[in-house]
């Protein structure tokens, strides 16, 4: 209970010397406030790149395998040579997995595509779009989230039929007045049914394939209207995609298990390198988030400079304050104060300061954030909000400790006399 009435004595202390000195007071938060301002916007950034980035590449999906000609490794040590001469996936591979792959997976998937088409109904048009071709299990291994209608019947992918799922920028683009479901388009001069009706995406931040401009049709139809590549040079080329177990952690048991077939259909002898891929989106993921460590860092290390300062003024204030609160110091030790009370009053005072000061910090972050973008969306996340608090008390006990020190350690009857 004493504790406790000394420790709001000391608030109090503290509370009354900020409000007596109200400049000096709000000249030493700008340098808590920019210096907070920096290091939480930079970071704040840095989440929203990193998270816009992830977001532009979630069309690869999740605990998935896929099986490729090239890998998905990057550098300036990448031997192309390798691999340029590989044969691409094949639809007898992809069956032949489909049969021999135990219960390690969810669901098995081949699948190709076609950009620069044009898509016509009526009147209307639309260019540039992509068409893909895939088969029953794709919604397994990759997400097709559907606004409208529904997705391909077993029937309709044994028997080719001509029907399709599009993206909403085709929606809006050929039946403006809406009403796309059930309706038809022409494509390479044939005529294909609207079964469902893809939800909006928007534009992504690094432009990469978005379902708004996506045409999903039966990977038979598909190979019928453009054919495949067995080089991967000069046509569309197919690529497996095979979805993975949660409790397989790491995926490490299908992925054994698919090299292993792999390698026995393209008959390989045990001494040869496989002349396939088998990429994961973790791929990708463990490199963003390489870059993004290094980009944080960096980012850190600047804006600690910016606080750095605000705790030398911080620090600078504190000194100052002591001397000049030197007599009522001594007048508080004569009438029994503890030293711990002394050094709670001026540590409170700093800690307070730098508290305010990180506070207007945060908030002139979140007014940035209120800012609209449609480039770079920023978001603001309570771990970084806890952060620059952390922070913002962290420098005020280092700048304050000193002088809090200095103080608890004045003898009563010098300071008493102190002018």
């Amino acid at each position: 209970m004493l504790t406790l009435r000394l420790t709001l004595e000391s608030f109090r202390f503290a509370w009354d010397a900020l409000k007596s000195n109200l400049l000096r007071t709000i000249l030493s938060l700008l340098g808590v406030t920019v210096g907070i301002f920096s290091i939480i916007s930079v970071f704040t950034i840095v989440d929203s790149l990193e998270s816009n980035i992830r977001s532009s590449m979630n069309f690869v999906g999740d605990k998935v395998i896929y099986v490729e000609k090239w890998p998905w490794t990057f550098g300036p040590d990448y031997p192309w040579w390798k691999y340029f001469n590989r044969p691409v996936p094949s639809v007898r591979e992809f069956q032949a997995l489909r049969k021999q792959l135990s219960a390690n997976n969810k669901g098995i998937a081949i699948f190709a595509a076609k950009s620069g088409n044009t898509l016509k109904a009526g009147s209307n048009s639309v260019s540039d779009c992509a068409v893909q071709g895939v088969s029953y299990d794709y919604r397994v291994v990759s997400s097709v989230p559907l606004e409208d209608g529904r997705y391909f019947t077993n029937q309709e992918m044994a028997s080719s039929r001509p029907v399709a799922i599009i993206g909403a920028t085709i929606a809006e683009n050929l039946y403006p007045q809406g009403g796309a479901l059930g309706r038809e388009f022409k494509m390479r001069g044939l005529s294909f049914v609207i079964i469902g009706m893809m939800e909006k995406e928007g534009k992504k931040l690094l432009d990469t394939p978005s379902n708004d401009t996506n045409v999903l049709v039966p990977f038979d139809t598909f190979v019928k209207i453009f054919g495949l590549s067995t080089t991967g040079m000069g046509g569309p080329s197919p690529r497996i995609g095979v979805k993975g177990r949660d409790e397989d952690a790491g995926l490490l048991d299908l992925e054994y298990e698919m090299r292993g077939v792999m390698r026995n259909l393209r008959g390989l002898k045990p001494r040869q390198d496989d002349n396939f891929a088998l990429n994961r989106p973790e791929m990708i993921a463990g490199q963003i988030t390489q870059l993004f460590s290094v980009i944080g860092v960096v980012g850190g290390i600047i804006g600690s400079f910016a606080i750095l300062v605000g705790g030398f003024g911080i620090a600078n204030i504190m000194f100052v304050s002591v001397r000049e609160r030197t007599n009522i110091i001594g007048i508080q030790k004569s009438l029994g104060a503890k030293n711990f009370f002394i050094l709670f009053q001026f540590l409170f005072e700093a800690v307070c300061l730098c508290l305010i000061g990180g506070l207007a910090g945060l908030l002139l972050v979140w007014l940035v954030t209120l800012v609209p973008q449609d480039a770079l969306p920023l978001g603001m996340s309570a771990g970084r909000i806890i952060l620059g608090l952390l922070v913002s008390v962290g420098i005020g006990v280092i700048a304050g400790i000193v002088p809090a020190i200095m103080a608890a350690n004045l003898d009563p009857v010098i300071a008493i006399r102190a002018k």
